[in-house]
Order: structure tokens, then C-alpha cells, then sequence
């Protein structure tokens, strides 16, 4: 059988603990000495849903990080709605930051991790950040933002095993315009089961008031990079077109033919987009007299 992703890196494997006790399972990959980049993926999801940025040549001279989000993957899994609230998870960025010496990374959040990186701007602030990627995200949660393929998660039957099966499965459809191969999909798949399905309903529940989040993200100083899939179907493109408002001088850009999951169903033409923003920033902060000045695509 043919093994998904089968040549992919493994990376360098960290283990850290969040100041409320939580084992991160965290892996970095790329040069140790590049510019930084910290990727925080989706609910259900695991930094192994970056797989086609680890290994991309564009992104090779960039040190990334990634890790798997409490409740997910091999990260610890409490249970109870209290642990995936507010500033538990913005503590967890801190704590990757600083347990694998990331200086001033851009901080890249899809879907949920959108979410996360608003959190913390609202408890941190961006002074020890270069730059923000919102990619596939509502970091203000009107519920006018939420697409129709959240419906199937209505369905669940969380007494049956094989009712969480298939809504795993048909969400994880719903992430994607162009979809993975039957191979990948399996593998995704597999990880998704890893987060628990009382943990993915405790995580729903977890909300911020609007005026909060819009407050932060109108208080961002670095550059932004707003990123979303036209046809997308869980997170509407709208809510990418109200955070790039919010975000002063933050660049907007729309992939046309890509759902929930740009970087990966376009994942050669996002890793040059992402690789070119953060090069650019690195050379706007050498030059604090020379304003960033993106590249990229049009929105």
C-alpha cells in the first residue's frame, strides 16, 4: 500500500509544558538560523497538517515551528471546558515561543488557530511578534461568518463510534475545494480522530466578545497578511474581508479556486505568497525607516 506523504520530514521533536500543566507536542523544521515562522493549525487538526510547507523549497531557509494544540494530537488532552478557554491558549503560544527560543517569529493561525493568534494579541499584544498571517479564520466571531458545511457536526451521536467516524470524515471533506488524494486523506483523517470528540464540543463553546477581538486587532502595528479560500465553506471569505479591515495596512488575499485549506490544495503558489511576506518583513524590520511594502497576490 502506497503510504501518504510517505518521504515527509520528521522534524526535531520538543516536548513543553504550559504554566497550567499541559504537554505540547511541538516540531520545528528548515534552517535553526533563518528567519521564524510559527504555524498553529485548525480544530482536530495537528502541525502535521503543514506537511507541504515543511518540505517546500521556498520555505527551506525559514526556521518553522509547529505544534499540536491542546486536545489534539499528541499534545495532553484535559478534559473540561475550563481548559480551552481565553488565555490557556495563548499561554501555549508564549510557551512554544519560549521553550524553543523562537526571538520574533510571524505567527501564521488557520481556522481555530485564527483564533488563538487573536487571543493572543488580546493578552500579549504584538511587540514580540514580526509579523501575522490570518489564514482561513474569523478571529471576531459573528456567527455570519460561519459557513454551511459546519452543519454536519449537528448530526453527531456521540454515543456511537461510527456516527463520529463519519462526521469526521465528511468536516474534513468540507475543509477542501480540491481534495487530497485517497491516501492523504486517510492519513488526515487518522489525526483528526485524535482529538477527542467531547474536546471538539468543549472548544465550541469557547467564545470572545466581538468588541474584544476587533479592539486587538485594531491595536496591530505589525504587518498582516490576510489569507482565505473563495469557496470556502466552513469560514465565508467575508470574515477574511472584516479582518483585513480591522488589521491597519494588513493585504488581503483571495484564492480563487481553494476552500478552507489554501495551503495546502494551492500549497506551491501560498508557500512563494507566505515566503515572500516574510521576507519582507524580516528586510522591513532591518530598516525601521523603510515601511514593509507586501508582495503578493491581488485580492
Amino acid at each position: 500500500m502506497a503510504l501518504a506523504f510517505g518521504d515527509r520530514l520528521a522534524g526535531i521533536r520538543h516536548r513543553l509544558r504550559t504554566p497550567d500543566g499541559v504537554e505540547l507536542e511541538v516540531r520545528e523544521f528548515g534552517d535553526p538560523n533563518g528567519p521564524e515562522l510559527l504555524l498553529v493549525p485548525g480544530v482536530a487538526q495537528s502541525y502535521l497538517s503543514f506537511i507541504r510547507q515543511f518540505d517546500d523549497p521556498a520555505l527551506q531557509h525559514f526556521r518553522i515551528v509547529s505544534y499540536d494544540p491542546r486536545g489534539h494530537g499528541l499534545s495532553g488532552k484535559p478534559s473540561g471546558e475550563e481548559w480551552y478557554r481565553g488565555r490557556r491558549w495563548s499561554d501555549e503560544v508564549r510557551t512554544v515561543m519560549e521553550g524553543v527560543g523562537l526571538r520574533k517569529p510571524v505567527l501564521l493561525g488557520w481556522s481555530l488557530g485564527g483564533r488563538i493568534v487573536r487571543q493572543y494579541l488580546v493578552d500579549y499584544g504584538d511587540d514580540r511578534l514580526s509579523g501575522l498571517v490570518f489564514l482561513s479564520c474569523r478571529p471576531v466571531e459573528l456567527p455570519e461568518f460561519v459557513g454551511p458545511g459546519n452543519k454536519v457536526l449537528e448530526s453527531i451521536s456521540m454515543q456511537d463510534l461510527g456516527s463520529r467516524i463519519d462526521v469526521a470524515a465528511q468536516f474534513l471533506r468540507n475543509c477542501f475545494e480540491r481534495q487530497p488524494d485517497p491516501a492523504e486523506f486517510e492519513f488526515m483523517l487518522a489525526y483528526n480522530m485524535l482529538c477527542p470528540f467531547e474536546i471538539r464540543q468543549q472548544i465550541g463553546g469557547w467564545w470572545t466578545e466581538p468588541s474584544i477581538s476587533s479592539d486587538a486587532l485594531r491595536r496591530v502595528e505589525v504587518p498582516t497578511l490576510v489569507v482565505h479560500g473563495a469557496r470556502d465553506i466552513l469560514v465565508l471569505p467575508d470574515a477574511a474581508k472584516a479582518t483585513a479591515d480591522l488589521v491597519p495596512g494588513s493585504h488581503l488575499s483571495i484564492y480563487d479556486d481553494c476552500g478552507h485549506s489554501v495551503f495546502f490544495e494551492a500549497a506551491s503558489d501560498f508557500n512563494v505568497e507566505l515566503a515572500d511576506f516574510v521576507t519582507d518583513v524580516i528586510a522591513s524590520s532591518k530598516d525601521s525607516t523603510n515601511p514593509v511594502k507586501l508582495r503578493g497576490r491581488p485580492a
